[in-house]
This record gives C-alpha cells, sequence and structure tokens, in this order.
C-alpha cells in the first residue's frame, strides 16, 4: 500500500527554521541537508510503520512515530502519524531539544 505523505504547516515552519540556520553557516551543506531530510520523509510513503513510537506520543494524542534524520550531533526527529491511507508529518525537531510536553 502506498501512502500520501503530507507535511503540515508547523512541520514546515521547523524544517525551514533549521534549514535558515544552517544556511548562515553552511549554504551548500544547508541545501543537502533539506533536500536528503525531504527524501527520507517521501520514503515514508512505503513502510511508515517501521519506525517506533516517539516519546511524546502519548501527549500527542497517541500513535506517533519518529524518524530520526542525521547523525552525531546532527539528528533530526521527525514526528509522524498514520491516519488511513496518509502520513502526517507533524514536526521536525533537533534530537537535542526536550521532548515535547516535559517541563
Amino acid at each position: 500500500m502506498k501512502y500520501r505523505v503530507e507535511i503540515t504547516d508547523t512541520a514546515w515552519a521547523e524544517l525551514q527554521a533549521a534549514y535558515e540556520w544552517l544556511t548562515e553557516r553552511a549554504p551548500g551543506a544547508a541545501r543537502r541537508w533539506r533536500d536528503s531530510l525531504l527524501q527520507a520523509v517521501a520514503k515514508l510513503e512505503s513502510h511508515p510503520g517501521r519506525y517506533p513510537l516517539a516519546p511524546e506520543s502519548d501527549y500527542l494524542g497517541g500513535n506517533v512515530r519518529q524518524l530520526l534524520y542525521g547523525k552525531r550531533r546532527g539528528v533530526y526527529r521527525v514526528l509522524y502519524r498514520v491516519d488511513a491511507d496518509c502520513v502526517y508529518v507533524l514536526r521536525v525537531r533537533h534530537g537535542a531539544r526536550r521532548f515535547l510536553g516535559e517541563t
């Protein structure tokens, strides 16, 4: 089964903020990072259930999964939910940030 992948406005804004931050430091690397991250997100169309539940799953209403993208200190967490035939990308967060709902 092929799923449709939709990126929410919140996730787009977070991705854009990360891209702009990276662009100030290394424009070429920033473009490669963004393009590769979007390719990884697009692959969710085939098997979105292969990634584990996110620590924030209960906080975000259950059944939220996370795709980890990047290496070492540059890991980003792509939080998404599968609903029927669609994958909704909810958030794109740097791995060093606190989990949503943590105080």
